[in-house]
C-alpha cells in the first residue's frame, strides 16, 4: 500500500494545505457567511489535502442555491460559469498570490435515482450531512466548514483513508444501485491510491457487476481509461476481472485466463498481458514519456488473439496469427467503446506488429530487414519498440539477456541508418508524375506497380540518386514489354 499516512500525518497534511489555500477560502468563506450561507471543502480536495496531494482545483458545497451561488462568485472573480447549473455546479477561476485556482461550488445534494438509468432526478439538499451520504466512497465523503475549520465526517472517512480502505458511505448494494459506474471508480481508486477495497463492496461489485451495462459506454471508456493511466493499474484490472464486471465491457480481458493444459506448455496469458502493461509502463517513465493511452491498451491487449488461436500440436501449444487476428478483435471492441478513431487504429497496429522483432531476434539485422520494420512501424515506431521490450517476460535471465540485447541491436542499428537515410520517410526517389513523365503513360495502374517496384527497390537497397532511379525504371519497363 503506497502514501497511506497516519491519522495524526494526515491531520498534519490538511492543515498544512488548508494555511497554503487560506487566502483563497477566507475571502471565499467571508462571503458565503456575509450572505447566510454554509460553505465547505469537500470530496476529493479534502481527501488529497489529507493525503498531502492537493492541487490547484478545490471543490466546495454550500446551503445556498445555485443562483445565489453565481452571484456571490462574481463578486469574488470575474470569471465564472455556469455550465453544470442544472446540477447545482458554479465554477469560477481564481488568481492569488501568482497561483490560478480553478473552484467548483456545488448546492447540497439530495438526489434520488430511478433504478434504471444512473441520471439522477435532481434535488438539492439542506445539510452537509445529506450531501455527503450521497457521495461514491467514505474517503471522498469528508467536508472542512470554511469558516471554522471544523472537520465535517459523518461516515469514517478518515479512519478509511489511515487505513487504506474503500468503503462506500451508504450500503454498497445502494450506492451502486444509485450509479452502478462507481463499482469501476472502486477499482480506479484502489489502483490510484493503493487502497484495498473492503470485503462487502467487493461482494456488491461481484453480485451486481450487470448493472454496468446501464452506463453509457463514453462513461466506461473514461473510467478505463482513468485506472489504465495510473501508476498501477494491475490492483483495480484484478478487481474488475475477479468481480466479472469486466466481461461485460471488456471480455477479451479475462479471456486471457486460459486454462493451463496439464504440462504447462504455455505462460498463464492474463498474468503475462499484467506484467507486460507494468513493464511498458515502467519503461515510458524511463524514456522520458507521459502516460500514454495507446501504449497501455496495446500493452494489456496484444494478446488477445490467443485465446481463439490456440492449438495443441503434439507436445507443443501455438496461437498461430494470434497477432493479426488481435489486431482485429481489438478494432471491433475499442469501436464499441467509442475510442478516437486514431486510437484504434494505433493500438490495431501495435498488436498486429508486436511479433514482428521476432523474427529477426535470433540473426543479424540487415539494412532492409531496418527499413522495412521502420516502415512498417510508421509513427507507432517509438511505442512499438517499448511494447516490444515490455513483451520479454522469461524468467529465463540467459533468454531475456539475450532479447534485451538483440532489440538494443535494433535500435542501435535504426539509429545508425537513420543518419545516413531519413528513414522516418522512406519512399521511391521518382514520384507519380515523374513515373508518368518518364515512362510517357497516363495515370493508371501500371503507375502503381512502378512506384511499387521503385519502393521495394528503396527499402532493400537503400537510396540512390536520381539517374540511377530512372535507369531502374525504365529497365524495369523494357522488361514489362
Amino acid at each position: 500500500m503506497v502514501g497511506v499516512p497516519s491519522l495524526t500525518r494526515a491531520q498534519t497534511n490538511a492543515m498544512e494545505h488548508l494555511l497554503r489555500i487560506a487566502p483563497v477560502i477566507d475571502e471565499l468563506g467571508d462571503l458565503f457567511r456575509a450572505a447566510g450561507h454554509e460553505l465547505y471543502l469537500v470530496g476529493g480536495s479534502v481527501r488529497d489535502a489529507l493525503l498531502g496531494r492537493l492541487g490547484h482545483d478545490l471543490d466546495f458545497t454550500t446551503s445556498a442555491r445555485p443562483d445565489d451561488t453565481h452571484e456571490l462568485l462574481k463578486r469574488f472573480t470575474p470569471t465564472t460559469w455556469d455550465i453544470g447549473k442544472a446540477f447545482g455546479t458554479i465554477g469560477a477561476l481564481k488568481r492569488a498570490e501568482d497561483v490560478e485556482w480553478k473552484i467548483e461550488v456545488t448546492t447540497f445534494r439530495a438526489d434520488a435515482y430511478d433504478g434504471e438509468t444512473r441520471k439522477p432526478e435532481v434535488a438539492f439538499g439542506d445539510s452537509i450531512e445529506g450531501d455527503l451520504i450521497r457521495r461514491d466512497f467514505t474517503v471522498n465523503a469528508m467536508a472542512i466548514d470554511v469558516r471554522t475549520r471544523k472537520f465535517v465526517d459523518p461516515y469514517g472517512g478518515l479512519q478509511d483513508l489511515a487505513d487504506g480502505t474503500i468503503r462506500t458511505p451508504s450500503t454498497p448494494e445502494v450506492s451502486f444501485s444509485d450509479d452502478p459506474l462507481r463499482m469501476l471508480r472502486a477499482a480506479r481508486f484502489a489502483s490510484r491510491l493503493g487502497f484495498m477495497v473492503a470485503p462487502e463492496v467487493v461482494r456488491a461489485m461481484t453480485d451486481m457487476a450487470e448493472r454496468i451495462e446501464i452506463v453509457s459506454v463514453e462513461r466506461i471508456q473514461a473510467e478505463l481509461n482513468g485506472l489504465l493511466l495510473t501508476d498501477e493499474p494491475r490492483e483495480g484490472l484484478n478487481l474488475l476481472v475477479e468481480t466479472g464486471l469486466m466481461d461485460h465491457f471488456l471480455p477479451e480481458v479475462p479471456a486471457l485466463r486460459l486454462e493451463r493444459d496439464e504440462h504447462h506448455r504455455h505462460k498463464d496469458v492474463y498474468e503475462h498481458s499484467l506484467t507486460v502493461l507494468d513493464q511498458a509502463i515502467a519503461l515510458e517513465k524511463a524514456r522520458g514519456h507521459e502516460p500514454d493511452i495507446v501504449n497501455r491498451l496495446a500493452a494489456l491487449l496484444h494478446d488477445v488473439g490467443k485465446p481463439p488461436t490456440r492449438k495443441f500440436e503434439g507436445s507443443k501449444v501455438t496461437f498461430h496469427h494470434h497477432d493479426v487476428v488481435g489486431a482485429k478483435m481489438v478494432t471491433k471492441r475499442l469501436r464499441a467503446l467509442n475510442y478516437p478513431s486514431a486510437v484504434i487504429k494505433s493500438v490495431a497496429r501495435l498488436i498486429e506488429l508486436h511479433l514482428r522483432f521476432h523474427g529477426y531476434a535470433d540473426g543479424a539485422w540487415s539494412d532492409s530487414a531496418v527499413r522495412r520494420y521502420v516502415r512498417d512501424a510508421g509513427d507507432e515506431l517509438e511505442r512499438l519498440h517499448i511494447l516490444t521490450r515490455a513483451d520479454c517476460t522469461t524468467r529465463n535471465v540467459g533468454k531475456a539477456t539475450r532479447l534485451r540485447r538483440a532489440y538494443e541491436e535494433l535500435e542501435w542499428r535504426i539509429d545508425e541508418l537513420a543518419g545516413q537515410e531519413e528513414l522516418a520517410a522512406i519512399r521511391p526517389h521518382l514520384d507519380g508524375t515523374q513515373i508518368m513523365e518518364i515512362l510517357g503513360i497516363a495515370p493508371g495502374r501500371e503507375v502503381g506497380e512502378a512506384y511499387k517496384f521503385l519502393l521495394e527497390h528503396r527499402l532493400e537497397h537503400g537510396p540512390v540518386d536520381d539517374e540511377t532511379a530512372r535507369e531502374l525504371l525504365l529497365d524495369w519497363w523494357a522488361a514489362r514489354q
